[in-house]
């Protein structure tokens, strides 16, 4: 097995629990803003996630109920287009008023990455501006080497491209990276690229399959902190090292750096 040199996290629902009350409530914020009188419930916007990317799925949602928001497909994708703007505008702000805090573990584990000398970057279908907002606002203390984010890519998760494009920037092959994704759609995208994956779950992505995951948990768990609880391992490359106290480290609910290190490198 490959020595694993860089550690890649999605954002949404991953780094922040931002989809619940992130990115839903800046939805239904802008609609009302722009007079629209339907909103987006938790459990609706849980079926809308499995439409990648926010223009995506504005435009979905417009088509299945039948709603004629604009007159032409040129003025209806104009209309997304700045519907998604100022969502974005209302999401950015949320997330630089430190609302929404870092899930647990995250903080942790790119820290130790970086003691590690691992290469860290970031790999979501978010907008840039809020990417960033997360990367380099609220997690300023963590030298990310790339983020990824919103238009970079022509097709979003569960397509490969995103995580392709991480390979070329870094130069690495995919059995040298370790991402950690929480939708199918990202575990999807980042398998088909070839790379390990851990997965996390949260309120949205608890019922979805996440098998093709190599291991998926609650969280990544804090010592002092929540900690998480192991959902599945996959085989070959079973955990030892995390399920069953293989080479000296008995899995407690925190993953750690060197446990990964050792169960995807070797």
């Amino acid at each position: 097995m490959a020595e694993i040199k860089a550690l890649i996290f999605d954002q949404d629902g991953v780094i922040i629990d931002t989809e619940r009350d992130g990115h839903r409530v800046a939805f239904n914020r802008t609609f009302k803003e722009f007079g629209y009188d339907f909103e987006w419930d938790v459990d609706r916007y849980h079926e809308l996630l499995q439409v990648a990317g926010g223009k995506e799925r504005m435009k979905h949602y417009f088509h299945e109920e039948g709603l004629a928001v604009a007159a032409s497909p040129a003025e209806e994708a104009e209309l997304v287009k700045r519907l998604h703007k100022h969502k974005t505008e209302v999401f950015v702000a949320l997330i630089e008023s430190g609302e929404l805090p870092v899930r647990p573990g995250v903080r942790r584990l790119m820290h130790e990455a970086m003691e590690a000398g691992l290469i860290i970057g970031v790999c979501t279908t978010s907008n840039e501006r809020a990417a960033r907002a997360v990367a380099y606002g609220i997690l300023n203390d963590i030298a990310f080497d790339f983020v990824l984010a919103g238009d970079v890519v022509s097709k979003k998760k569960p397509d490969p491209e995103i995580y392709e494009l991480a390979l070329q920037r870094t130069g690495l092959r995919p059995e040298e990276c370790l991402v950690i994704e929480d939708s199918r759609n990202g575990v999807l995208a980042a398998k088909a690229a070839g790379m390990h994956v851990v997965a996390t779950t949260n309120v949205y992505t608890e019922r979805e399959d996440l098998s093709e995951a190599d291991l998926v948990v609650t969280c990544l768990g804090d010592p002092d902190g929540e900690r998480g609880e192991l959902r599945h391992a996959q085989r070959p490359a079973q955990p030892t090292a995390c399920v069953e106290g293989g080479a000296g480290l008995a899995y407690d609910g925190v993953l750690r750096l060197e446990q990964l290190m050792r169960v995807f490198g070797g």
